[in-house]
């Protein structure tokens, strides 16, 4: 595993430019896309990119929240307005979690059947995957203390978050930690404490976000200055 490549840049816009140019240059086959509001913003810009054979890129998603795809929380949702709708993407190409399913864990063992009907048996290894964290150190939906954390068999779960009173859907670490590329996107000062022991404190297994190591691949982080104002990097 190699060390994380971390870019600090002026605000959300500067990481959305940044995070394109690195997508369009990486040209990945199979890539699992993030919610939030700053992947929204790559998505947006995505969306006005001519140099893409969209054609050719398999979409999934890292993780959903147990509502169906027309909810407004659902990340599929906020990805089909933002980038999916505006481009020539096959429908066969997108291959959504149905978490519209009144059973999360029944969703999850779906979602983890349509990954071995693209990848094959194993486990994935994505071009790309995208992700965000939260303030308290989540990504995708992997929370601190989920038993989720634990999982070393399934490739997707579908654990019961006590913060959001709701299930989630969600990869679980081997598959995001068997990526070719991992792109970290990360903005704020809430997530200044967080992210400093994330990036500069070696022993914190205890955030979900620190345990995000490929084995075998890249770890991009790109954060604006108010996430990385506490980073000893950026001073």
């Amino acid at each position: 595993m190699s060390a994380p490549e971390i870019r600090v840049l002026p605000d959300i816009a500067a990481i959305a430019h940044a995070a394109a140019d690195e997508f369009v240059r990486l040209a990945p086959r199979t890539v699992a896309l993030a919610g939030g509001s700053t992947p929204r913003a790559l998505y947006e810009l995505l969306a006005t990119r001519q140099d893409i054979a969209w054609d050719a890129i398999q979409f999934f998603w890292g993780d959903e929240r147990h509502v169906p795809p027309d909810d407004h929380d659902s990340n599929y949702r906020m990805t089909r307005e933002a980038l999916l709708d505006r481009v020539p993407a096959p429908e066969s190409n997108i291959h959504r979690i149905r978490a519209e399913n009144p059973n999360a864990a029944v969703a999850a063992m779906e979602y983890e059947s349509e990954l071995h009907s693209v990848f094959g048996d194993g486990v994935p290894r994505f071009d790309l995957v995208l992700m965000g964290m939260g303030p308290e150190g989540h990504t995708a939906s992997l929370f601190p203390g989920s038993e989720a954390l634990r999982e070393n068999h399934a490739l997707v779960v579908a654990p019961w978050v006590d913060k959001m009173h709701s299930y989630r859907i969600t990869m679980t670490l081997p598959v995001f930690n068997n990526a070719s590329n991992v792109m970290f996107m990360v903005a704020g000062m809430e997530k200044a404490q967080t992210l400093k022991l994330v990036l500069e404190e070696s022993q914190e297994d205890s955030l979900p976000a620190a345990m995000i190591r490929p084995a075998n691949g890249r770890l991009m982080w790109m954060i604006d200055r108010e996430a990385g104002r506490l980073l000893r990097s950026t001073l």
